[in-house]
């Protein structure tokens, strides 16, 4: 029966009308940014885990469920795809580092907290130092076609340039500190621990990887970076 003429019938009847629930849209499927976001979360670890040379966008494309040619859409190769994961990994980690809010805290708490989560985030992101370690094979390539990635790691050089001047000015930091100076050695005590985990520990005999381990060597790189700008 036409929906239209029940309701008429119900309602000469004396019995309660019920409006029809509305229908319901379908859902859109076609999402280009959440299909690129997972495409870029599942070609990180498998770029991090086989290196350029050995993903395959084959696999990328079973993972998340669309297509070759559709990888290619997006992202032109697979070399293009390669440099957009190089691109993302750097700008989530710089956009994390901005909500740290280091400019609310005083120098050398601000300074504490960039390099504990510096060392975190290394360590809880493995796929992360494989990726900077297969560019650094192929002697930072496809990171020169880059035209975002100076732009990209201003703002960490900004944040370290910022709370050095204030330790300065505050008589807590010494003069001729150098910001560029200071995130490298933030990065390399940091990355050391998770790209040279193996062959260190298997040398030494160490678990780098367990818990004890790792909260003291944190706090042994904290020390070392606030020790070495530390006014003395």
């Amino acid at each position: 029966m036409n929906e239209t003429v029940r309701l008429v019938r119900r309602a000469k009847a004396g019995a309660p009308v019920r409006a029809a629930a509305p229908r319901k849209e379908p859902s859109r499927t076609n999402d280009p940014e959440r299909t690129q976001a997972n495409i870029l979360q599942v070609a990180e670890a498998e770029f991090g885990e086989k290196g350029l040379a050995g993903a395959r966008i084959d696999a990328i494309a079973e993972a998340t469920k669309t297509s070759k040619r559709m990888i290619y859409y997006y992202f032109g190769s697979k070399e293009g795809l390669y440099l957009a994961v190089l691109e993302e990994a750097y700008r989530r980690v710089r956009d994390v580092e901005a909500e740290l809010h280091l400019q609310d805290l005083e120098p050398e708490e601000a300074l504490r907290r960039l390099v504990a989560f510096t060392f975190d985030h290394h360590l809880h992101h493995e796929s992360y130092i494989r990726l900077v370690m297969s560019e650094n094979i192929h002697r930072g390539e496809y990171l020169a076609q880059s035209p975002r990635i100076q732009e990209l790691n201003v703002p960490a050089i900004a944040a370290i340039r910022n709370l050095v001047e204030r330790g300065v000015k505050a008589g807590v930091f010494r003069k001729g500190l150098d910001a560029v100076d200071i995130h490298a050695s933030i990065s390399a005590l940091s990355f050391f621990n998770v790209s040279n985990r193996h062959t260190f520990g298997l040398i030494f005999k160490l678990d780098m990887q367990s818990p004890a381990y790792i909260a003291q060597r944190r706090d042994n790189v904290v020390e070392m970076i606030v020790r070495f700008v530390r006014k003395l």
